[in-house]
């Protein structure tokens, strides 16, 4: 791994916000694209950490997202100092972006980018874009919005013809951190080192159909002692009707009033949802953006996902509703 670390920035956060931060021996960084299935994984390895559902505090303060400027740096790495649990630290940051450290594990999940790029748009149209200013100027200030491309607070009003979808397929801008080219550069930073062993891939995909399983081979990555009846009880805790129903507790940054229904953040979790939005030309473009953005092997495992040929087991039913 090289040492010399790529520096992310946008509006929402900034890598650089990593620089001198005091790793202990075990943490975990959670490093996904955005709606990929992070707060899913969270979720997940809140269960391994604390042994069961119970959480001491919302997500956003146990699994702090550490670059985001929503709150200031000094108060989320106090309360990471703070902690004495197993820390589990929440980015949307590429591997390149981030320090790395051999005690660490680092974990990233995957998803079918035409179905992030559904959960976007309902991702933005659920955020409170005047609580994410209002924190964001307590936090960080607003002077800089015209460093992204913003002349006012809040997003960029829309204009006859905009699609949306196309947006998301072809935009270039690097500060962009939602769009296809933001996911395959994320997704590439774990895939080019996906044999270490202190990095592990997962997908949406495979947390859909075996989500038991997958809690057991991510505790096994993790180093806990879990049977396999004993991740299937857990992971009843981390279906999307249970997420849904503890929202409050599990929606990332719910405790700042950041969403207008915490409950709505599990939207609906489906795979193969992109289908209901994707025009033949949309498709053609994404295909086309796609073979140039990403190796052959990236995009299906991208699509498709993959269990690790070493890890096949039975799937365990959890819940016929998962995200």
């Amino acid at each position: 791994m090289t040492t010399e670390r790529v520096r992310y920035r946008s509006v929402v956060a900034d890598s650089v916000r990593w620089d001198g931060f005091a790793f202990r021996d075990g943490d975990v960084v959670i490093s996904t694209p955005p709606k990929c299935g992070t707060t899913w994984m969270q979720r997940l390895v809140s269960l391994l950490v604390f042994d069961g559902p119970d959480l001491p505090a919302p997500i956003a303060k146990v699994s702090p997202w550490l670059d985001m400027q929503l709150a200031p740096l000094e108060d989320v790495t106090a309360l990471l100092d703070a902690q004495t649990h197993r820390r589990f630290i929440k980015t949307h940051t590429p591997l390149d972006g981030l320090p790395y450290d051999e005690r660490v594990r680092y974990v990233c999940v995957g998803r079918d980018p035409r179905d992030v790029a559904v959960s976007t748009r309902h991702h933005m149209t659920n955020m409170n874009i005047e609580q994410f200013l209002a924190a964001r100027q307590a936090a960080v200030g607003l002077e800089d919005l015209a460093e992204f491309g913003l002349d006012k607070p809040g997003p960029r009003t829309p204009q006859p013809g905009d699609d949306p979808l196309l947006t998301w397929i072809i935009d270039d801008d690097e500060r962009t951190p939602m769009s296809l080219r933001s996911l395959v550069r994320h997704a590439s930073t774990f895939w080019a080192v996906r044999q270490l062993p202190n990095v592990a891939l997962f997908h949406y995909s495979d947390l859909r159909s075996d989500l038991a399983g997958e809690l057991h081979r991510l505790a096994s990555y993790l180093g806990y002692d879990v049977t396999a009846a004993r991740a299937a009880e857990l992971a009843r805790s981390a279906t999307f009707s249970a997420m849904k129903l503890d929202a409050d507790n599990v929606a990332p940054n719910a405790d700042i009033g950041l969403w207008h229904d915490s409950g709505a953040f599990f939207h609906r979790g489906e795979t193969g949802q992109w289908r209901e939005l994707f025009t033949d030309a949309h498709l053609q473009r994404y295909e086309q953006r796609l073979a140039a953005l990403a190796p052959p092997d990236l995009a299906t495992w991208l699509h498709a996902g993959s269990k690790p040929e070493c890890d096949e087991r039975p799937a365990v039913a959890v819940d016929a509703v998962t995200p």
